[in-house]
């Protein structure tokens, strides 16, 4: 079944009103009729199983039929600090984020991201990166859409990152495997993780030594292997998932 994302605020008691852009993707994409059932998320960790019942020009009424725990999501919230890529591989990266577990993108400018972004540009560069995420949860049965944030400079981005209980930044130049699995296996479910990664020309050394002395940041191996920016974060995201998963 379809499934689609609403404010709380739309949910009652029986009934769930749907608005917006969702409603003419109901009506005239998918072209479902009253009826029709469909999963639908209100952001929390409650999936509430419903039929269309009434289908109106700017909005559809959904009726509950049940709700339930639908546990989906990881119990720790991963923060995505990913450097400005160049052409349209921020697409790519949010989408499979998204499918991964991430909480919440954070493009960030560091000092070797080739591209930069007045105003103008990033503003529909966000509105476009945030329907990405949309449609990546909706097709991955998370239980909210993940928040793509403004563009942060680096400074920005290791302030923002205070906040963490857990900070790893992969860089060329660290060694240890060893190390690296040590502070893996020592997250514990429920901690917040945040991932920073470089854009194609990396980290500068400085960089580096603001997010470890700031953030507290962990400087870590991901192998003998260069990743590109494209791989490195879901790589990370992929061994985060596979050990915190319940």
């Amino acid at each position: 079944m379809y499934r689609f994302f609403v404010e709380p605020r739309q949910v009652g008691e029986k009934e769930i009103r749907i608005q917006g852009s969702d409603v003419n993707h109901i009506k005239n994409v998918l072209r479902m009729k009253p009826g029709d059932e469909i999963f639908i998320s209100s952001g929390e960790n409650t999936e509430y199983t419903c039929y269309i019942e009434d289908m109106q020009e700017e909005e559809i009424l959904a009726h509950i039929m049940y709700a339930q725990e639908a546990g989906y999501e990881l119990s720790s919230k991963l923060y995505l600090f990913q450097g400005l890529p160049k052409s349209d591989k921020m697409e790519f990266i949010i989408q499979k984020a998204v499918e991964l577990g991430v909480c919440e993108v954070i493009p960030v400018a560091s000092r070797r991201a080739v591209v930069k972004l007045d105003k103008k540009k990033e503003e529909k560069k966000i509105a476009r990166w945030q329907a990405i995420s949309e449609s990546a949860a909706k097709q991955s049965k998370r239980m909210y859409v993940p928040r793509i944030s403004e563009v942060k400079t680096f400074p920005e981005a290791v302030e923002y990152a205070k906040k963490l209980d857990v900070v790893l930044l992969p860089y060329e130049l660290a060694k240890g495997m060893a190390r690296t699995k040590e502070i893996v296996e020592n997250i514990q479910r429920g901690q917040s993780v945040g991932i920073f990664i470089g854009p194609e020309g990396g980290f500068e050394e400085a960089e580096v030594e603001l997010a470890v002395r700031e953030a507290k940041a962990s400087a870590i191996t991901l192998g003998k292997r260069i990743l590109r920016t494209e791989t490195a974060g879901l790589a990370v995201l992929s061994v985060l998932m596979f050990a915190l998963e319940e």
